[in-house]
């Protein structure tokens, strides 16, 4: 009952939808491009009898490169084809994959689009990354016998409360789903309390911890800072949202009145939000270039913007240490793991509900440090800038936390060999 109700009002507001996508197409033309994929229309543009993985947005997407290459490698012959539901998340799939891996948008969660992409794609397995619980596509997915698993599952506390209040109905979704492979036992047991069938769960521990920095990425990383700040220090500040941006360069400001030479690298979480980090920096009177004009600072530059996508691992490899936003608002925080990468401090805002554990582990070996404000990140980053030992002795245990739990996507792939066609090699 719960399942039409759900299936006739997403109907009901699609001409909203509509609306909303063309509101955000103009601040990224993206957003009005390939409605047709959102309906399931996506003949010639994929290969059947493959693996569809859906990864909703940047953060998703990420995570699952490493997952996509193993299985790349594991099964050579076997099509892969990758869905997102942003254009940003589209952009990094198509980045990091190129013509290896299909891509499409997944389409809307109603019956005759998830049918039509699903008589398309004929796929043999399923993978949803992180959160995308959507009960169209399950109770579907179910119907036809395909499995399904949720990789890199995490629960937070707030969403578990949530979906308490659905009842036999998200127990009845659950019980549709082949395997939950859970970030760590905690959001597993959320997931059996709301009805997943224990045998149907996983704990694997969190494929963001299977990254790495790549000597070419290294190499890279060391000819752009002797380019852009050779004798200056850098920090960056990433992933920020409406709200950051402000606290940031104020914080910036503050800091330049000790260190006048300090270059701040700011990369807002999304496109939409280039032109307001760009109009930010101008009122607040600092002199800044943007990454996409591929211009070298100069002495008097203040901030550079990083206004492109796919190159964040890269800007971080130029810092000396890094903020990541989404944490100052209540966002639930974005990943600590990709500056902790590069062994650099990673300083963090208190709403960090997205990473709680990977920031528990952070926190727990002294390679993070937690932000209120303006003024403690102002605090901090002076902290770190004024002491190289600090500075080191905190990247040190970020990268090690990083290192002393990888061993996710191992296990993940292990875990989904039953439900795919035996190795060709």
């Amino acid at each position: 009952m719960l399942l039409r109700l759900y299936q006739t009002i997403l109907y009901l507001i699609q001409p909203f939808i509509w609306v909303k996508l063309l509101i955000r197409s103009r601040k990224a033309p993206a957003y009005r491009k390939r409605w047709a994929e959102r309906y399931g229309f996506c003949a010639g543009k994929v290969r059947p009898e493959g693996i569809v993985l859906h990864s909703v947005s940047v953060g998703e997407t990420l995570a699952a490169v490493p997952l996509v290459r193993a299985l790349r490698h594991r099964y050579p012959s076997l099509p892969i084809t990758v869905t997102t539901m942003t254009p940003t998340g589209s952009e990094r799939a198509q980045s990091a994959f190129g013509k290896d891996v299909d891509h499409v948008y997944l389409p809307y969660d109603l019956p005759g689009a998830t049918h039509r992409f699903l008589n398309t794609a004929r796929p043999r397995l399923m993978i949803i990354m992180e959160t995308e619980l959507w009960p169209g596509l399950i109770h579907i997915l179910h119907q036809r016998k395909i499995p399904l698993v949720i990789a890199n599952a995490r629960l937070s506390e707030r969403s578990f409360r949530g979906y308490q209040k659905l009842g036999r109905f998200m127990q009845r979704l659950l019980r549709s789903i082949t395997l939950i492979a859970a970030q760590n036992a905690e959001d597993g047991e959320r997931f059996v309390e709301l009805g997943l069938k224990r045998s149907h769960l996983a704990v694997t521990g969190s494929l963001k911890f299977d990254i790495s920095v790549t000597p070419e990425l290294a190499a890279r990383a060391v000819t752009l800072r002797r380019q852009w700040a050779p004798h200056r220090p850098v920090w960056i500040a990433t992933s920020t949202h409406d709200g950051e941006e402000s606290i940031i360069l104020n914080s910036h400001q503050r800091l330049l009145e000790q260190y006048p030479d300090l270059l701040l690298i700011l990369v807002p979480r999304h496109p939409e939000r280039f032109p307001e980090a760009i109009s930010l920096t101008q009122k607040a009177g600092l002199s800044y270039i943007t990454r996409s004009s591929g211009e070298i600072p100069s002495a008097s530059t203040r901030v550079v913007i990083g206004d492109t996508m796919g190159e964040l691992m890269l800007l971080y490899g130029i810092a000396d240490l890094a903020f990541v936003g989404g944490s100052l608002v209540e966002r639930g925080g974005h990943n600590p793991l990709e500056p902790a990468a590069h062994a650099i401090p990673v300083i963090m805002g208190p709403y960090i509900w997205n990473f709680k554990d990977i920031c528990s582990k952070l926190q727990d070996a002294q390679g993070m440090l937690t932000v209120t404000d303006s003024d403690t990140l102002a605090r901090e980053v002076s902290k770190l800038l004024q002491d190289d030992d600090y500075r080191r002795y905190l990247g040190h245990h970020a990268v090690d936390v990083l290192r002393r739990n990888q061993g996710a996507l191992q296990r993940l792939v292990d875990l989904l060999e039953p439900y795919l066609p035996p190795r060709t090699h």
